[in-house]
């Protein structure tokens, strides 16, 4: 079973990192009003409680989200399936559905193309293109595998 990273941008690592910071003020100044105020905050309790709760409950959502998107954002490719996990959700995809995986270097995009044709872009460093072609080619030996460079032809891409 080999996994790849997402390859995040940095402008998607500052909007995760804003994303924590938020969630851990949250947290904190919520923490801090209910030991210094308590349930004395308004006249009817339940108005209170539920803002805390709800506080608390966003604060706390904010952390794990970022969280999983730095450490669970990956792609698997094993036992004759390719995973793709994002956060906590995952998509699963057989092995022998892949038709067609396309290296487009004039964009840097790598594409998986399904039977159905449908098809995901992977999301990984470029270095790891290779790695990524390989493990799925193992898994599924009859997946053709196409590059387009700069200096293809037209001819070229209707082969594709």
């Amino acid at each position: 079973m080999k996994l790849f990273r997402y390859k995040f941008s940095r402008a998607i690592f500052i909007l995760i990192a804003i994303m924590f910071a938020l969630g851990v003020t949250a947290f904190i100044i919520t923490l801090w009003l209910t030991i210094k105020y308590g349930l004395d905050h308004t006249a009817i309790e339940a108005f209170t409680i539920a803002k805390y709760v709800l506080l608390f409950f966003v604060s706390v959502s904010l952390i794990i989200i970022s969280i999983l998107l730095v450490t669970r954002s990956c792609y698997i490719v094993g036992n004759g399936k390719l995973k793709m996990c994002f956060a906590a959700i995952p998509s699963t995809y057989s092995a022998k559905d892949i038709d067609t995986i396309i290296n487009d270097r004039t964009t840097d995009r790598l594409s998986v193309v399904f039977t159905n044709d449908t098809s995901i872009n992977v999301v990984i460093k470029n270095e790891l293109y290779n790695d990524f072609v390989q493990a799925v080619l193992k898994e599924n030996p009859k997946v053709e595998y196409s590059i387009r460079s700069k200096t293809s032809t037209e001819d070229d891409d209707k082969k594709a």
